[in-house]
């Protein structure tokens, strides 16, 4: 019988029967464990800010909304651990974009304060553990090698003289 979904692999199927696109259900389960610690480690710290009676000044609330909705979708992950996985891959890329375009040249010139500290602790523990769990293999082959959305419908080929009304 064949899957019609390559994103989860069949019940019993050993590691030889599952194909390239196939992940294990301990990465699926690894992946949602990730989620999980995203919703509830982050949303434990996020929400009561958002939700509180300080106003923070304009970025800092834009920052507060962001990780907010990281939170929110993040549950969904552990509805749909591959499908929501974009959303790992963004967690590991803003992270690491804030390690090498902040927290290393603050560490280096020993300019960290008590916050950046804590941010760099805290960006460094996902930079650390998202790749240890994103299926590497399945994400080179979905997104870079695999062929691109089209732009654009391919038009229809014109007849002479007819034009359809059907669309």
């Amino acid at each position: 019988m064949s899957t019609t979904t390559h994103h989860t692999s069949r019940p019993g199927a050993g590691a030889k029967e599952r194909t390239m696109h196939e992940l294990s259900t301990l990465r699926l389960n690894l992946l949602r464990a990730m989620y999980l610690i995203i919703a509830v480690g982050m949303g434990s710290q996020i929400w009561p800010l958002i939700l509180g009676p300080k106003m923070p000044e304009h970025m800092r609330g834009v920052v507060w909304s962001m990780l907010g909705a990281l939170t929110v979708l993040s549950l969904l992950g552990l509805r749909y651990p591959v499908r929501m996985m974009p959303l790992l891959i963004f967690e590991l890329a803003w992270k690491c974009v804030w390690v090498a375009a902040f927290g290393i040249p603050l560490w280096s010139a020993g300019r960290l304060d008590a916050g950046t500290s804590e941010t760099l602790f805290s960006c460094m523990f996902g930079v650390v553990l998202v790749p240890l769990v994103l299926p590497w293999p399945y994400i080179f082959a979905t997104y870079l090698k695999a062929p691109g959305d089209p732009w654009r419908r391919p038009s229809a080929p014109r007849t002479s003289g007819v034009v359809s009304l059907e669309s």
